[in-house]
């Protein structure tokens, strides 16, 4: 089975809550899995499946846990095409930077040539208040592609 770096990206606290829902799936589905809620690239395995889901904050920034792990990619430069990940990206759809961070952690690991493993979850937290239901109802189809 696969092991999973969660990687969180949170002001509020609700990509962490996702992760932690998400990892005991992962768990009940026979996989290992590790919520990292303050990433260091230098820190993570590269062997791991990296699921991040993160917030938007601001005007379409990183959260303040996540940025030094996105600066650090930017800023590197590494050669990703050893990783396999996937993005949830958590947002409200009443700012035109809708779940932008999401986006462009997404954009920037595809730039470092990492492997895409199914399409991103976008979760609108204003109209879905308990944001775990569509993670659960996303990693549902997700799961299935861990193990093809």
């Amino acid at each position: 089975m696969s092991t999973l770096s969660l990687i969180t990206g949170s002001t509020l606290g609700g990509a962490e809550y996702v992760a932690d829902h998400l990892a005991e799936l992962l768990e009940d589905n026979g996989h290992q899995a590790e919520v990292i809620n303050q990433a260091e690239f230098s820190s993570l395995n590269q062997d791991d499946i990296w699921l991040i889901i993160c917030s938007t904050h601001g005007a379409g920034e990183y959260p303040d846990n996540f940025l030094p792990f996105a600066e650090e990619l930017e800023q590197q430069q590494p050669d990703l095409s050893g990783v396999t990940f996937a993005v949830i990206g958590l947002g409200d759809s009443n700012y035109d930077t809708f779940c932008a961070a999401g986006k462009k952690i997404e954009g920037l690991l595809l730039s470092l040539d990492a492997n895409q493993l199914g399409e991103r979850l976008d979760i609108d937290v204003s109209s879905t208040p308990v944001p775990e239901e569509p993670a659960e109802e996303w990693f549902n189809s997700w799961v299935k592609l861990l193990d093809a």
